[in-house]
């Protein structure tokens, strides 16, 4: 019988499926078959001409595990998928059923199995299908993430433990991750006094990594539907700030910090020629990722060839605004995708060196 983990968390940006990645990859050094499930996939995308939830395609690109598809994302969920459950002509249990068939034939294949759940414990009510209803269904293990300030998360946590107990499901690990490093044993330690008396065990997942909460210039290429011009060997760079290059060249250039995207619009010829020649300067390489470049105004042609001579990652629009753009990616919590070899092998590193296998594999 495999063994059935359902991975769900209190809330959203928690870490669910950079966890879901390190039980997979430390699975495979003990299991042959291991099998990943999405019950719903509220992110449909089509995959090797398939439709199948992002996060399925990732566990896909990552573990090799295209032999699954249909089964591993065996309900999605559309924009009128709701609807048609409330008005009836799209009944739970079907859905229960499609769920179910799915992940007992993965049990046939697989040793160790991961089921991630979808948002916060109650997302999918609406269809009979919440993550508590479908973890009791499908008779898993359940390992709670959870992260913030420590009043904040073990409030959360019993919040979403009522809904886990309404369906009879135990929770068996709670794990706080993405605890800022500093902070990191005090806040393990409060929160294992705080919930001392509960049947399930608290333990400390992965510090703060910036890598893995920020997203890469290749995320944010995808994210705009962008294409990326210049360097295209620097896609796996991580973006830790985003500027707006509203002020002064010079300002601008003062204050650069560390792995800086900057959105500049097409008509800043002195600063688009100005970020494009810092950029081949050895003290500002690493402060300068790339560059976005918005508006309707053409880009001159003398600075046109600056920045190409420059070889500087940029994405050209004329459709997004400034403002637009800067919403849209700071946001976006970046998503790691299977080409961001960069972030995956940090997961796995971080995987074998910081979680006890141990304390899953007996859940």
């Amino acid at each position: 019988m495999a063994i059935k983990i359902f991975v769900t968390a209190t809330g959203q940006n928690f870490g669910k499926t950079t966890i879901c990645i390190s039980l997979l990859h430390l699975a495979r050094k003990k299991y042959q078959r291991i099998g990943f499930i999405k019950p719903i996939g509220p992110k449909p995308v089509i995959f090797n001409g398939q439709a199948i939830d992002k996060d399925v395609a990732l566990m896909t690109d990552v573990f090799d595990l295209t032999s699954d598809l249909e089964d591993m994302s065996p309900v999605l969920i559309y924009p009128d998928t709701t609807k048609k459950v409330v008005d009836g002509e799209l009944q739970p249990e079907q859905l229960q059923d499609t769920i179910l068939k799915a992940c007992a034939e993965l049990e046939k294949k697989c040793d160790f199995i991961v089921i991630e759940g979808t948002g916060h414990p109650g997302v999918g009510s609406i269809m009979k299908l919440s993550n508590a209803r479908i973890a009791k269904l499908l008779d898993a293990s359940v390992l709670m993430i959870t992260g913030g300030g420590i009043g904040n998360m073990v409030d959360s946590i019993y919040l979403d433990l009522a809904l886990f107990e309404k369906e009879g499901v135990a929770v068996k690990v709670v794990l706080a991750n993405k605890l800022l490093p500093e902070k990191k044993k005090r806040t393990i330690d409060y929160v294992q006094r705080a919930l001392a008396n509960e049947s399930f065990t608290v333990i400390g997942g992965f510090e703060y990594q910036p890598i893995l909460a920020n997203p890469t210039l290749r995320h944010v290429s995808k994210r705009l539907n962008l294409l990326l011009h210049g360097n295209q060997q620097d896609l796996g760079k991580v973006i830790h700030n985003v500027v707006i290059g509203a002020s002064s060249t010079q300002k601008v250039a003062e204050r650069l910090k560390s792995s800086t995207l900057l959105i500049v619009t097409s008509s800043r010829d002195e600063l688009l020629v100005t970020l494009s020649q810092l950029y081949l300067m050895a003290d500002y390489r690493d402060k300068i990722v790339g560059l976005i470049i918005p508006g309707v105004v053409p880009i001159s042609k003398i600075t046109q060839n600056i920045i190409d001579l420059s070889n500087i990652p940029y994405m050209r629009t004329d459709t997004k605004t400034t403002t637009d753009l800067y919403k849209l990616i700071v946001e976006d919590v970046s998503k790691t995708i299977a080409i961001d070899e960069e972030k995956l092998n940090l997961i796995k590193y971080l995987a074998e060196n910081e979680l006890d296998f141990s304390v899953f594999d007996t859940m």
